[in-house]
This record gives C-alpha cells, sequence and structure tokens, in this order.
C-alpha cells in the first residue's frame, strides 16, 4: 500500500512538466514510447530480486507502476481524436476488453511456469517466479511495438494546448474547469470512486494471502478467471451505457463494488473469494472505460489535451489516499478487513457525486463554450 502510494505521488508530481513538455515539442508518442520501456524494463528487472530482498523489490515496482501510469496519461489523451463522440463508450470498452485479453494470455503462460515449474527445468517455484516477471516485460514492450508505429502525433483534430505547464497551471486548468460545474462534478465523484477500484486491484493479493490464507497457485488461479471475465465485462457495460445511458451503468457498477468491500469484509473461504473475484471481473473494466469515455464527452473540444491532462494528473493525486488508508489501517490494527470495509466510503461518496450530475447539460455546456470560442 505504501508503494502504491509513493507512486502515484511521484507520477502526480511529474505529470504536469511531462506533459506540458511533451505537448510543446509535439511529443506525445516519444513519451508514450519512454514511459512504456520504462516500465517493461522495470517489470523484467524484478527477477533480479531474490529472497529477502524487498527493497530491491519495490524500488523496481515504483518505478514500474510509474511508467504505466505515466505512459495512460498520453494513452488517454488520444481517445477523443480516434472516435466520434456517439463512439467514445465503444470503442474505450472495446480497449479495456482487448487489454484484458492480453494480460490474461501473459498470466496463463506465467501461472502455468510457475505452478509447471518442473516442465522447464526449474528448481523451484520462487525461480519460476522471478522468471515470470521477465516474460511479463518482454510481453509487455513486444506488444506495444505495434502501437509506437501506428500512432501519429499528428492525429489530432487541433492544434494541441499543453497538458499542463507544471503545478501552477494545473491550478489554473482546475479554475477552468470550475465553469463547467456539471463536468467538475462527474471529476470529484470520478477521484473518489476510482481511488476505491484502483486500491481493491493493488491489495485484492495481499488480502487474499494474510486474511484467507490462499495459495500463491491459488490466487494466481482467481486473477487469472479476472483478466478473461473482465473482457466480456467490459464489452457488457459499454451495451448497458448505450442502452441506459453510461451514468446509469457506472453508478450500478459503484453499487456493485460497495457490496463487494462489505462481502469480503466477511468472507473466509477461498470460493468465496472466487465468487468475488467473478463479480469484480464483471465491473471492473466497464466501470473504467464508461468514466474514461464519459469525461471525454464532457470536455469542450479545443480544449481536450489541457482537460485530460488534469483528469490524469488529478487520479494520480487520488490514487495515494486509498492504498495509503488501507495500508495505516491495516498496519494499526493488524487486519485487512477492516481496511477493505473502509474502501466502501470512497464508493459511497462517489456514488453520492455521480447522482448530481446532469450529463446532457454537462455535453451542453462544453457546446456552448466551444461555440463561444468559435465566435
Amino acid at each position: 500500500g505504501y508503494a502504491v502510494s509513493v507512486s502515484m505521488l511521484a507520477v502526480a508530481l511529474l505529470a504536469p512538466y511531462l506533459g506540458a513538455w511533451a505537448d510543446a515539442q509535439r511529443m506525445r508518442r516519444r513519451f508514450l514510447i519512454f514511459s512504456c520501456l520504462l516500465g517493461a524494463t522495470a517489470t523484467a528487472m524484478l527477477a533480479l530480486a531474490g529472497p529477502g530482498q524487498y527493497m530491491l523489490a519495490t524500488l523496481l515496482f515504483i518505478v514500474a507502476n510509474i511508467g504505466f501510469a505515466t505512459g495512460n496519461i498520453f494513452y488517454n489523451s488520444f481517445l477523443p481524436a480516434l472516435a466520434e463522440s456517439s463512439e467514445l463508450d465503444k470503442l474505450s470498452a472495446r480497449g479495456f476488453a482487448l487489454g484484458y485479453v492480453g494480460g490474461g494470455l501473459a498470466l496463463l503462460l506465467t501461472f502455468i511456469l510457475i505452478q509447471q515449474y518442473q516442465w522447464f527445468g526449474l528448481p523451484d517455484k520462487g525461480v519460476a517466479t522471478r522468471i515470470g516477471f521477465l516474460i511479463t516485460g518482454l510481453w509487455w514492450a513486444g506488444f506495444a511495438i505495434p502501437a509506437f508505429f501506428s500512432i501519429k502525433e499528428d492525429v489530432f483534430i487541433h492544434e494541441p494546448e499543453p497538458l499542463l505547464h507544471g503545478l501552477g497551471s494545473y491550478f489554473r486548468t482546475f479554475a477552468r474547469i470550475r465553469n463547467y460545474p456539471h463536468l467538475l462534478r462527474f471529476l470529484i465523484a470520478f477521484l473518489f470512486y476510482n481511488d476505491g477500484i484502483q486500491t481493491v486491484i493493488a491489495v485484492s493479493a495481499i488480502f487474499a494471502s494474510t486474511e484467507l490464507g490462499l495459495s500463491q497457485g491459488s490466487v494466481l488461479g482467481c486473477f487469472l478467471m479476472i483478466q478473461f471475465v473482465a473482457m466480456p465485462g467490459a464489452l457488457l457495460f459499454a451495451r448497458l451505457a448505450s442502452r441506459f445511458g453510461a451514468k446509469q451503468a457506472i453508478m450500478t457498477s459503484l453499487l456493485l463494488f460497495i457490496a463487494v468491500t462489505i462481502y469480503a469484509y466477511k468472507m473466509d473461504s477461498a470460493i468465496e473469494f472466487w465468487l468475488l473475484g467473478f463479480v469484480v471481473a464483471l465491473i471492473l473494466g466497464g466501470s473504467q472505460a464508461i468514466s474514461r469515455s464519459l469525461f471525454a464527452a464532457m470536455v469542450p473540444t479545443d480544449r481536450t489535451a489541457e482537460f485530460f491532462g488534469f483528469y490524469a494528473v488529478s487520479g494520480k493525486f487520488a490514487s495515494i489516499f486509498g492504498p495509503l488508508v488501507f495500508a495505516i489501517i491495516s498496519d494499526t490494527t493488524g487486519s485487512a478487513r477492516l481496511s477493505i470495509l473502509a474502501l466502501s466510503l470512497f464508493f459511497i461518496v462517489g456514488l453520492v457525486l455521480l447522482g448530481s450530475v446532469n450529463i446532457k447539460k454537462g455535453r451542453e455546456q462544453a457546446i456552448v463554450a466551444l461555440e463561444k470560442t468559435s465566435v
């Protein structure tokens, strides 16, 4: 929990400056490549962390997480230029769905390697696990190559405005977003519930091993199931958003996340953990994908880059608190159960705030702002 908080704090402080530099020099694609390679290299280097070298493992994890989170800032900023407003939900959900398939295949290979290490002539599961990190790093870098060659810097439909000129510009962008009250309300709601989601992702393996006593194989198997169930789950939420509205789809997922945290507090068996994992898998990708596209739909098109930069940086600042709360409560009480239950507060606050957002008015405010700029 502390390691995740440190990595998110680093991203939150670095991102405004990296974003401004990348925008000013038209180097988003290069920064995406650099972030990806940084994260993939640090992941592969986790293979060097042997028994007892937890500080080395922690440092490499922090670097890898910084590479992943920073890369997503540049990655997400391409979304509004790649689809019309009516197609954003579908494209965003498909991106998450394919990501879960790719991640699931990588995890499957690693799972087989660890569980059947004798087949590969390895001495034990520890060595197999370290080789698994090497495979994961190579997988990450290798499958990013098509994007490196296909994404073009000039894909933007307008001259990109700098994401943020440092932290001073971060607060100036916040002042601009205040002119769009429904967008601002959605952003605050997202910061709360996304922090809860990211924390659930980060600490679920710890909870399973410390509170339920699950073996490494059982935890990996559950995560493998989650990867493949999350793919149709993301597509299902795209359909729900299309039929009932993006806001209703997200609110449904938050109600389920609240139920998940309450159930996790009480559960005490492997079967219950797998059942909970199945529910999380269904709502995980969809809630994130629809949130991303909903934000894009309420952003004035002439401020897409700037507002997406604020969206990304704010998300990283917010992601510090969930893991930190989990770690502090777990440290203080000696139990992760109360830590999991405390995460429900993030989802409850997010749900209440999201319920007050009028999506139609938010889109209208973005259109009016664009028309005033054009005039």
